[in-house]
């Protein structure tokens, strides 16, 4: 038992020494001025960095986010054909989909699938 605890507690040491070393090796230093500025691709930029921002290409990442979420959903009910009774798994894929359409219909009906704004 004694040696268990004092295996452990070398080990919490070890592990904490590491964490110690890696920490002061890996020391971000902030004097590069290009690492400094707004943009960190080596350039100096020409307008301001707070400029503003599109909400179109906001609405098209979360239309983009919610429609792929979907496909993770949609591939279990595959499988589950077999696992479970025909009506219920029919009423599930059902409503699911039309869940979706309702979705991208809402969208569509809000102009926010065009880009002209």
């Amino acid at each position: 038992m004694m040696l268990m605890l004092m295996m452990s507690f070398i080990m919490m040491t070890i592990a904490n020494i590491f964490m110690l070393i890696s920490l002061l090796i890996s020391k971000k230093s902030f004097l590069d001025r290009e690492k400094c500025s707004p943009f960190e691709c080596g350039f100096d930029p020409k307008s301001l960095a707070r400029i503003p921002f599109s909400l179109h290409f906001f609405l098209i990442t979360m239309i983009f986010l919610i429609f792929d979420v979907e496909i993770a959903l949609i591939f279990p009910i595959i499988p589950t054909f077999y696992l479970v009774n025909f009506l219920s798994w029919f009423k599930m894929s059902f409503f699911f989909i039309l869940m979706l359409l309702l979705g991208i219909y809402h969208e569509w009906n809000q102009n926010m699938l065009n880009w002209s704004n």
